[in-house]
């Protein structure tokens, strides 16, 4: 099967390089692609909270292509992973170690 065109590979070696540890990378990277998952679904319920009802009518539910759009705007969004790692290898990602990790570090 053809990979598609949304798969990238990604250079290891260059992920690593800002830190100088492929799994700090992928830590600063998982972190920020959390923070942007969760942006996006208090941006997304934000929006759907406009169309909530008290009574659930099978007729609105069908009829309300407004919410059906949001929905599927918000599906073909890129994915958080994708955004962080693009801020992350374009140097838009401020990080820094805390005391912690600094003493287990240099032991």
């Amino acid at each position: 099967m053809a990979a598609s065109a949304s798969i990238i590979t990604r250079d290891t070696d260059k992920i690593g390089e800002s830190t100088g540890n492929i799994y700090k990378s992928i830590a600063v990277i998982s972190k920020r692609a959390k923070q942007i998952a969760t942006d996006m679904k208090e941006e997304l319920n934000g929006k759907l909270s406009e169309f909530a009802s008290t009574v659930d009518n099978l007729e609105e539910i069908f009829e309300n292509r407004e919410q059906i759009e949001i929905s599927k705007f918000y599906e073909r969004m890129p994915k958080p992973t994708a955004l962080a790692i693009e801020e992350f290898t374009n140097d838009e990602i401020y990080w820094r170690m805390n005391e912690a990790e600094k003493a287990t570090e240099s032991k």
